[in-house]
């Protein structure tokens, strides 16, 4: 119920601030549950992640310390958020996700690079995908990576790739390369298909910050 009223609010404050949201392909979702992966760009693109896949509702990761204002805490936890310890994470970060995928119906949004400074591709949703025995959706935000860009009404596009299925099997360390592989390719892909002049440039000032803490 909370959730269904965050997102309402969500879309209303997303059409004050920018207004010119466009969501692509949206056809190729499946009908069920899955998770939708995407190279992370800017804090919010989980919030355009996660209106572009309604009506379906998500559940996603977010950093521990978010969740130490209680207020804050309440409000994520009830917008189906997890907090992980991305230095040292645990079971959970596994766990958690695909309990609710299956007893939710949960579709789960996960940037593999975990982090906006990165483009390491890592293997958690893949695990993720094969624990739940649910496909992996490709999906790219190309828009404004400054918030102040946002009130500009700089358009923001949203672009949903081809599902990806995890083999069954076991997943060896070849089948987990080869699905980011493909992974990445798809983003590629959605990246030219919007437009083939995009090229994403992370904060400078905070690549390097997150590179001294070790999170890069």
């Amino acid at each position: 119920m909370f959730y269904s009223f965050i997102r309402v609010v969500a879309r209303i404050i997303v059409a004050i601030i920018n207004g010119n949201a466009h969501y692509e392909n949206k056809e190729v979702l499946p009908d069920g549950p899955y998770v939708l992966v995407g190279p992370h760009r800017t804090w919010w693109d989980p919030i355009y992640f996660a209106l572009a896949a309604s009506p379906r509702k998500v559940g996603f990761m977010a950093k521990r310390e978010l969740f130490q204002n209680p207020i804050l805490r309440w409000i994520l936890t009830h917008a189906n958020a997890f907090g992980v310890d991305r230095a040292h994470p645990g079971p959970s970060v596994i766990k958690t996700p695909v309990k609710m995928m299956k007893n939710q119906g949960l579709s789960i949004i996960i940037f593999p690079s975990g982090s906006r400074y990165s483009s390491q591709l890592k293997g958690g949703a893949i695990l993720i995908a094969k624990l739940g025995k649910v496909p992996i959706v490709p999906a790219v935000y190309q828009g404004p990576v400054k918030f102040s860009h946002l009130f500009l009404r700089k358009r923001v596009t949203v672009r949903f790739g081809d599902p990806i299925t995890v083999p069954a099997g076991k997943l060896t360390d070849s089948v987990t390369q080869a699905l980011s592989d493909q992974m990445q390719a798809s983003f590629d892909a959605i990246d030219k298909a919007i437009d083939p002049t995009f090229k994403y440039v992370p904060d400078q000032k905070k690549y390097l910050e997150e590179k001294e803490h070790g999170k890069v």
